[in-house]
Formats: structure tokens, sequence, C-alpha cells
């Protein structure tokens, strides 16, 4: 079965069976974390902590009683994840680090060719680290300033941070949002560091990315879409071609739709659950509260097309130009998104502040019987979210209180 003809609900049913935001939640274990992120290929990494960083969010949305001290442990003692380069920043597999050898020989180019001057104390901080172990940029003297990606930095971060990028270096551990590198022979069983790339040439090597992309996501189509950052050298041309290889070789199945004449893709062996989908079995609505980069948020376009939901992450716009607010999550209930809402952890007082809250077009079509079932679930997953977060106390901002807009909530 090479094409597959299934309705705008089917997709949302498969999309949220795929990303394991149906029925309960998995359970707190190593193993359900390790699960999915081998699934979905990687999670994306980003430093800003508001109601905790991405890649948690991600996780707390999927596995009960959720605590990132699971997630250190996968990655700083098992060493079943690593932090690496993958759609930008990114945790993954361990056993995918051979894949990456093209973007590490890539790095290792570049650095050496615009960071010459870090190259010079690249020698001292090797011996620093046999020396001492594990160091940060605060544990080695090197201070002059030089220029970096985005802004002047200390040149001794600069060759902490080239060496890292073409592999020599990998993160032993974070305090916060600090690295600490350590060399990654040190870390990385000889046979997945030394192993050689799977990928032999260059259409291997894309179709490799075109496929983990599609599993990211869990469906994608072939054009422009913010899923295929951090590819490089893929342009439109490459992309066809993948598409085309992976059809051939059955790797990936299309699916078309009335939502629109471009077929719709996803990776063969996601057919079982698809299948499921269509059956149209019913299952449990529960809500579920999604990372601003949760990977069934990346294709945002495909997002408004399929769910009729449209998402912006504002963080990065100016406050007059917000839509919403700084740091906002959205609403998941069931297959619908029915809400976005602003959250803020206060850690001093372990309190956690709900500052605003947005009800969505689909909220207006929900019957009351619906609406008592989003509330019982919203609850539930809200004590979920406070517990992850640590935090005692729920505050309701006095916008929502003015406005009513939540004032079911009962904790």
């Amino acid at each position: 079965m090479n094409k597959l003809s299934v309705s705008r609900e089917n997709i949302k049913s498969f999309l949220i069976s795929y990303h394991d935001l149906s029925s309960d939640k998995a359970s707190a274990d190593k193993e359900a974390i390790l699960k999915y992120v081998r699934k979905v290929g990687c999670l994306q990494f980003d430093p800003l902590n508001i109601a905790g960083n991405n890649h948690d969010l991600v996780l707390q949305s999927r596995v009960k009683n959720y605590n990132p001290g699971i997630l250190r442990e996968l990655l700083y003692t098992d060493r079943k994840l690593v932090d690496y380069w993958d759609k930008n920043m990114s945790i993954f597999p361990l056993e995918d680090w051979p894949y990456f050898s093209r973007h590490r020989k890539r790095m290792e180019r570049i650095f050496k060719e615009k960071s010459r001057e870090a190259l010079k104390v690249i020698p001292d901080i090797r011996e620093i680290i046999k020396d001492k172990g594990p160091v940060s940029s605060l544990d080695i003297e090197f201070n002059e300033k030089v220029n970096w990606w985005w802004a002047p930095t200390k040149i001794g971060r600069a060759a902490l941070e080239s060496m890292y990028f073409w592999g020599e270096l990998v993160v032993h551990n974070k305090i916060n949002t600090r690295k600490y590198y350590d060399f990654s022979h040190r870390h990385i069983d000889g046979e997945i560091l030394e192993a050689p790339d799977p990928n032999t040439d260059d259409d291997s090597f894309y179709n490799w990315y075109v496929l983990r992309r599609i599993s990211a996501v869990g469906i994608l189509q072939n054009r422009a879409s913010d899923a295929w950052l951090g590819i490089n050298g893929m342009k439109s041309a490459e992309r066809n071609r993948s598409f085309q290889n992976l059809i051939e070789n059955k790797s990936i199945l299309e699916i078309n739709t009335e939502i629109n004449a471009k077929p719709f893709f996803i990776n063969s062996k996601s057919m079982d659950i698809l299948e499921k989908s269509i059956s149209g079995s019913k299952r449990k609505k529960r809500v579920s509260f999604l990372a601003p980069l949760d990977n069934l948020l990346w294709d945002r376009k495909l997002i408004k097309e399929i769910f009729d939901f449209e998402y912006v992450w504002e963080v990065y716009k100016p406050v007059s130009q917000r839509q919403y607010g700084y740091y906002v999550l959205p609403v998941l209930f069931g297959n619908d998104f029915v809400a976005r809402f602003e959250p803020v952890r206060n850690r001093k007082n372990s309190t956690l502040e709900i500052k605003n809250w947005w009800w969505e077009k689909s909220f207006e079509n929900m019957k009351k019987s619906e609406f008592d079932n989003f509330k019982r679930e919203f609850n539930s997953a809200l004590m979920d979210f406070m517990k992850y977060l640590e935090a005692d106390k729920l505050i309701i901002s006095d916008i929502c209180r003015a406005e009513k807009i939540i004032d079911w909530v009962d904790l």
C-alpha cells in the first residue's frame, strides 16, 4: 500500500496517538522516556526556564509523575542520551552519534578556519582536562575576548565550544544552563565513538534525515518547513529527491486528505498507529500542556491546517507585538487545541501562577457534558504539572479572576 486517503479527524487522531498524548500517561521510568525519544529522534533544547525547560515540558506531558532528574540520569549517568546538535540544540539517543559525523567534520572545518584565535589555547585546555577532569568556561583562565558566533566571548569558552561541536568533548553535566565538558572517549563506548558514518554518500544522508524528521513530527509534507532546520546543505532539490527515494523504497507512505491537494507522508513503520486511528475506537480524552517547541508543533503551518490552531512562540517578539504572552503553552484536550495559557513558576515561594488564559474556537463548540469532563481532566493535569514544577500553591492572576475565565479550577 503506497497511498491512502484518510480524513482530517483520522490524521488528528493519528498524531495525538503517535505522540503519546492519548489515553493515560506512561509510567515515570527511563524506558518510557527512551522509547519516546527513540521514536521521535530528538527533543529540542532551549535554555529558557519559565515553567520548566522545553525538553522537560515535552516529557511531563507524556510521562506520569515526571521528574527532570530522570532525564539528567539518562544524559549524564547512564549515557543513553546525549546533548548535541540536531534540530538546533537537542537531546537524542547516544546510538545515533555515528550519523552525525558529517556535522562534526563540518564543524571542525568551520571552527578551525574561523576560530584561529581559540585554537591557540586548545592544547592548554586539553592538559587542564587531563589533569582536572570536567571543566566549565569558569574553570579555565583564558579571559581574552574574541569575536564569536553570537557575541564577543572569552577565548576559553570559544575553545571549549569548538572542541564540543567537532566532537572531541561532550557535556559531562550541567548546573542550571552551565555546561561542564569532558573528553568524549571517557564517556562514549569505542564501538559508538569510532563507528563509521552509516551514510556513505549525500543521498543516503538526506534520505536518513528526511525520514528522521518525518518521524520526529509524525507526519509531514514535502515543502519548506521549520521541521527541516539543522539539516545542513539540504535544499528543495535534495529534499525532493529524498522524498522520491523514500517513496520508492517504501520507507514512507503517502496520505491524501480533504485538507489540501498536497499529500502528507508518514513513516511506514507508523502504519499500525494510523490503522488504529482510522478504526475510530474510543479513547479517554485527557488534557495536556504542550511545550513551545514540542515535536508535534515543529511545523506550525501543518498544525494550522490539521487542527485549525495557530501558534507562534512570542518570546522573541517585542511586548507591543505579542498577541498573547511571553511564554505561552497550548492546552490540548483529546484531539483538539482548546486553549492556551501563560504559566510562571516562582521557585522562591514554590508557587505556580496562571498569568493569563485564552480559549480557542474549539471551546465554543464544547457541550456542557464535555466541558465537565474537560474540567476534571484539566484539574488532574494541573496537579501533575504543579508536582513536576515542585509548586505547592497555585495563584490565579487578577486578570483571570476578574474575567472569570477559569474560576472553575479546583485545587
